[in-house]
């Protein structure tokens, strides 16, 4: 099976399972149309596949790792409609489409993103059903350190703060590891978790995929300013117009691109440890050269 259709399977087993989340749930005004809305708009659906490949990496059963895998897109939705809000980013697309808070208004959108982020950890705890106590402890916790303060939202704050300001390369470092990386790292970690993983092999999953982290934003950057709005399916010149510090702006396109080079070639070696690794190789070379 080749990468692209390795990670479309894995794919489709994530899409079917997000379908399913909150079928049956009694509708209270809008609030699960919204949560829907944005959570099964497509996008790449890299976290929660990564989720998969980590698991089925180290010995298990990708059926055990599916709520983990959910629990994280869902983290990462929530993300998305709180950063499109008029309060942060004020985006009117997204995905292709308009923003959440453009078809259900901001408060039913700050909403949905708060039922999405508690669900994440309703459906992580699922997790119970195939797995040991311990590993959906230890797989829920992961998260929520790379979702809250010390990751994810701490990033975010950054972000903001950092607007009109010129930062370093150390300050954007930073604020991508965790607003970016944080969550990716964890998506990694939870595979590894739910196939009862070794602290070695957690080690080389998070080493892996803070650098393939970091170069999908440094990506994100470039795209930002050469892309094309109708592949991306969200605005592009927003950072420049958000007078925002990016790597794009610290290195220029032919800097960012060698940073990719040698993030991307650092992601593979950080594999070392596994003998069948074609997948996650193959996966950071296909995101070093995404054009959306």
């Amino acid at each position: 099976m080749t990468v692209r259709e390795q990670y479309d399977a894995d794919k489709a087993l994530v899409e079917a399972a997000l379908k399913a989340a909150f079928r049956g749930r009694q509708p209270h005004a809008d609030i699960y149309d919204a949560m829907n809305y944005s959570l099964l708009a497509g996008g790449k659906r890299l976290r929660p596949v990564l989720t998969l490949a980590c698991c089925r990496l180290c010995g298990g059963q990708v059926e055990d790792a599916l709520p983990f895998a959910c629990a994280v897109e869902m983290i990462h939705t929530y993300s998305l409609i709180h950063d499109d809000l008029p309060c942060m980013d004020d985006d009117d697309l997204r995905r292709g489409r308009p923003t959440n808070h453009k078809v259900y208004g901001e408060a039913t959108a700050v909403l949905a993103g708060d039922g999405l982020l508690t669900a994440a950890f309703e459906i992580a705890l699922t997790a119970s059903d195939r797995l040991p106590a311990e590993r959906v402890l230890a797989g829920t916790a992961c998260l929520a350190k790379a979702a809250g303060a010390a990751g994810m939202v701490g990033g975010q704050a950054l972000d903001m703060a950092g607007e009109g300001r010129a930062l370093t390369q150390p300050d954007v470092e930073e604020l991508q590891r965790l607003k970016t990386g944080a969550l990716i790292c964890a998506a990694a970690e939870m595979g590894c978790i739910a196939a009862g993983g070794s602290e070695e092999q957690r080690s080389a999953l998070r080493n892996y995929a803070s650098k393939l982290g970091l170069a999908f934003q440094i990506r994100d950057d470039m795209l930002d300013v050469t892309g094309d709005e109708s592949a991306l399916g969200k605005p592009v010149g927003s950072d420049a117009r958000e007078e925002k510090t990016t790597f794009v702006t610290l290195k220029g396109l032919d800097g960012c691109a060698q940073m990719i080079e040698k993030l991307t070639y650092d992601a593979e070696e950080a594999l070392e440890p596994f003998s069948d690794k074609q997948f996650l190789t193959g996966l950071a070379r296909e995101l070093a050269d995404r054009t959306n």
